[in-house]
C-alpha cells in the first residue's frame, strides 16, 4: 500500500524513523519519504545512508504549525514519532513536554486535516495507560487528541490511530545501550531501580512492523497495542552482563515499577486479537458505530473480560535470561 505514495515521518531522524525509512525501501517503492525533523546534524548523518531519489528532509518543528501545514502538502500517510520521552527530563522540564507532545499533536492533527491525508498514525507509550509521570500524561493527552481527531475531520480524510508499544531494545536513551556503555567502561557492577521491575519487550523492527500492518487494519479513532512479551531487569542485567555484581540503586522520578499497555478501566472497549488488542474509543463518532470488533482486513476479535488489564508484571509471556540474551542479539543486529 506504500508504493507510489509519499510518506511523512515527523521525528524521523530517530530510532524509529530510520528502521522505518529502511523498512520502507527495502519492501516498497515509495514516491517521497519526507523526514521532518529540527536536527540538522542528525539530517546529514541520515542523509549519508539514506539517499535514494524518492527521500526528502526537511527543518522543522512540531511545535510550528504553519511550518507542518506547508511541509506536509501532497503526503499520503502520516507517521507522528516525534516526541520528548525522557521521563525524568520531563518532570523537572514539564512546559517544554507539553510543548512538544501535545501542542505538537494538536499541530499534526491540524497540518493533516489541512492538506486531506489518508491516513495519521501516531506513536504512543505504555506510559500513556494510567500515567503517573509527566511524559505518560502528554502521551496519553496526545492520544485523545488524535482519537477525537477523527470527529473534527468527519466523515472525509484523514483516518486518525494511535499503536502504542512498550521499551525498545536498543533505541536511544534506552536500558540496553545504557548497560552496554558502562560494561564497556568497566564498571564493577550495573545499577538496577528495583529488583521486582519488569517491562514490555519490543524489537525495533518489531515495532515498524507493527506500525505497517496497522495502516491496513485501521478503521480510525482505535489504540492497537500489540502482545509482546515481558522481561524482570534483573534478567537483562544478568543476560548482559553475568559476571558482574547488580547494585539497587531506586526507582527514578516519575518511573513506575511495572508498565501497563491496557488499563481495567478501559476492559469494556478493548478487544483482543490473535496477535494484538485494541482499545475503542469511550467518545462516539458521528457518522459511524463503535464497532471495533472488526478491521479493515476483516481480521475478527473479541471483547476482554470486564476489570481485564495488559500489565507487564501478570503478562503471561516472559522471556528467560538467555532468550532475552538472544532476543537483543537479533533486535541490535
Amino acid at each position: 500500500m506504500f508504493d507510489n505514495k509519499s510518506i511523512f515521518i515527523t521525528g524521523g531522524t530517530g530510532s524509529f524513523g530510520r528502521k522505518y525509512t529502511k523498512t520502507l525501501l527495502e519492501r516498497y517503492k515509495p514516491k517521497k519519504i519526507i523526514i521532518y525533523s529540527r536536527d540538522e546534524l542528525k539530517q546529514f548523518e541520515m542523509q549519508q545512508e539514506f539517499n535514494a531519489p524518492c527521500m526528502r528532509y526537511m527543518i522543522g518543528d512540531v511545535r510550528d504549525q504553519e511550518r507542518l501545514v506547508r511541509a506536509m502538502r501532497g503526503v499520503d500517510y502520516v507517521i507522528h514519532a516525534a516526541a520528548l520521552k525522557q521521563v525524568p527530563a520531563a518532570e523537572y522540564n514539564p512546559m517544554e513536554c507539553i510543548k512538544t507532545n501535545i501542542n505538537g499533536a494538536e499541530n499534526v492533527i491540524h497540518a493533516a486535516i489541512e492538506n486531506k491525508v489518508e491516513k495519521v498514525i501516531a506513536l504512543s507509550t505504555d506510559k500513556a495507560a494510567n500515567p503517573v509521570n509527566l511524559y505518560g500524561a502528554t502521551k496519553l493527552a496526545s492520544d485523545k487528541l488524535f482519537v477525537a481527531a477523527n470527529n473534527i475531520s468527519g466523515g472525509s480524510k484523514p483516518r486518525f490511530s494511535v499503536v502504542r508499544y512498550g521499551n525498545v531494545v536498543g533505541s536511544r536513551g534506552s536500558v540496553v545501550p545504557f548497560f552496554q556503555q558502562l560494561c564497556e567502561k568497566g564498571n564493577d557492577h550495573l545499577p538496577i531501580t528495583h529488583k521486582d521491575m519488569t517491562r514490555f519487550w519490543i524489537s525495533l523492527q518489531q515495532g515498524v512492523d507493527f506500525v505497517l500492518k496497522n495502516f491496513e487494519r485501521m478503521l480510525g479513532g482505535e489504540i492497537f497495542v500489540p502482545k509482546i512479551p515481558s522481561i524482570r531487569i534483573v534478567d537483562l542485567a544478568q543476560a548482559m552482563a553475568p559476571d558482574l555484581s547488580q547494585k539497587e540503586v531506586g526507582i527514578r522520578p516519575g518511573e513506575k515499577l511495572h508498565e501497563m499497555m491496557c488499563p481495567g478501566d478501559m476492559s469494556y472497549h478493548t478487544y483482543e486479537f490473535p496477535d494484538h488488542f485494541v482499545i475503542a474509543p469511550a467518545i462516539k463518532f458521528f457518522n459511524r458505530t463503535n464497532d471495533f470488533s472488526s478491521n479493515a482486513l476483516n481480521e475478527k476479535g473479541a471483547l476482554v473480560a470486564p476489570g481485564f488489564e495488559y500489565v507487564s508484571d501478570k503478562n503471561p509471556h516472559f522471556l528467560t535470561v538467555e532468550q532475552i540474551r538472544s532476543f537483543n542479539l537479533e533486535a541490535m543486529s
